[in-house]
């Protein structure tokens, strides 16, 4: 079995790399990340990092056009900014539904482009197409793209469409950042080479939701965040 990883260079996306890596063996493991517009590169350095860590190959696919028509506020040509503010306390204060974070289906893009990237890589091998979506990106459909739904009709698509050669996993899907963390740190994810951060400066706000969370979940295990912080 082969697998491509979708990678961001964030928590879930390396700890899904890490489980990857231990079932599979590095030698049958590609990482494929994406520049879409994001208003920084940290994510894809921190990507490029960690794939160099694993020893696996790394891919990169540009989707910048796709989005170009979009105002989503992660996006470089946005004329909005990242809501400084926990996913939990926007949904409570807004109502369920989409954050101002949300990229226009672009987990179906890019899982999409995995499959092709699975099929051009491994014509007539099996593979798998893994993405880190967890519980709590999916809570109060803040992102729809990220829930247990959406990926089980993600992979049946996939499937049908690559001759039953290529499915979709997504091994994080019914379980919350805390328990992503727990699962990375009983493997040693190296999450100092990792970032979440919706700003691009040199250390993490602390402030932006991703930040939020990601501070909630190693806290929730009782270890230091390894990456440093502005707050």
């Amino acid at each position: 079995m082969k697998a491509i990883v979708l990678s961001s260079g964030g928590v879930d996306s390396t700890t899904c790399l890490a489980m990857a890596v231990h079932e599979l063996g590095k030698e049958n493991v590609v990482t494929l990340s994406f520049e879409y517009g994001q208003r920084h590169c940290k994510e894809l350095e921190s990507a490029q990092k960690v794939a160099d860590y694993y020893g696996v190959r790394h891919v990169v696919f540009n989707l910048t056009q796709i989005f170009s028509f979009s105002n989503c506020s992660l996006l470089s040509t946005s004329t909005e900014k990242p809501v400084h503010e926990s996913y939990a306390e926007q949904i409570s204060k807004n109502g369920e539904g989409k954050v101002s974070t949300y990229v226009p289906f672009r987990n179906g893009l890019m899982l999409s482009a995995g499959a092709a990237l699975a099929q051009s890589l491994f014509p007539e091998e099996k593979c798998e197409i893994w993405i880190g979506a967890h519980a709590d990106d999916a809570a109060g459909n803040a992102y729809a793209d990220c829930s247990v739904g959406f990926n089980n009709a993600m992979d049946q698509a996939i499937n049908i469409g690559t001759y039953g050669l290529v499915s979709l996993r997504a091994p994080l899907n019914r379980w919350n950042k805390a328990q992503v963390v727990a699962k990375g740190l009983e493997l040693k994810v190296p999450y100092e080479l990792t970032w979440s951060c919706y700003d691009g400066g040199e250390k993490a706000c602390g402030e932006c939701g991703t930040c939020i969370d990601r501070k909630a979940a190693f806290e929730a295990n009782g270890v230091k965040d390894p990456i440093e912080y502005v707050k």
